[in-house]
């Protein structure tokens, strides 16, 4: 019978040890969205980027990409974001789509600018840039390897 109950107190203290694991890693990599103010950006291409991926100023963690959709009349591709609200955005910020390495994964690049406005709650932000696909890249050099090869060779 004490077997059983010795058992049962090291399982509580192994499931314990794993649920402050669980807390810890969580509370110290940055998962958690960002409750702030939010902020429209409009794309050309999101190709990648993920609802509740990190809006980065510099490498840290500044935001969290609420949502996307596409605008019925432009046909852009809409970002929705959350900023912090300790982060002022001037109105010249530029959103870039960035991308962590060259396996993968996406998220929003912010670029502020200088100017002494800052984007309101619920504002725009109005210079973004789309980064092409590994593969649009790759189809450009193969293109343009193919034409230089055709003058040269003429």
């Amino acid at each position: 019978m004490s077997r059983n109950v010795i058992e049962t107190v090291m399982g509580g203290v192994v499931l314990a040890v794993a649920v402050l694991f669980l807390v810890f890693a969580y509370s110290s990599t940055g998962l958690r969205s960002v409750d702030g103010y939010e902020v429209v950006a409009r794309f050309d291409r999101i190709d990648g980027l993920q609802t509740g991926g990190d809006v980065r100023i510099s490498g840290v963690k500044v935001g969290t990409i609420l949502s996307q959709s596409l605008d019925p009349q432009t046909y852009l591709a809409e970002i929705r974001m959350s900023i912090d609200p300790s982060i002022q955005l001037p109105t010249d910020t530029v959103a870039v789509v960035a991308s962590e390495s060259l396996l993968g994964g996406r998220f929003l690049a912010l670029e502020p600018g200088g100017a002494e406005e800052m984007i309101p709650p619920g504002g725009t932000i109005e210079y973004t840039q789309s980064t092409p696909g590994l593969e649009q890249l790759l189809g450009q050099v193969i293109y343009s390897l193919q034409s230089g090869g055709r003058e040269g060779g003429s």
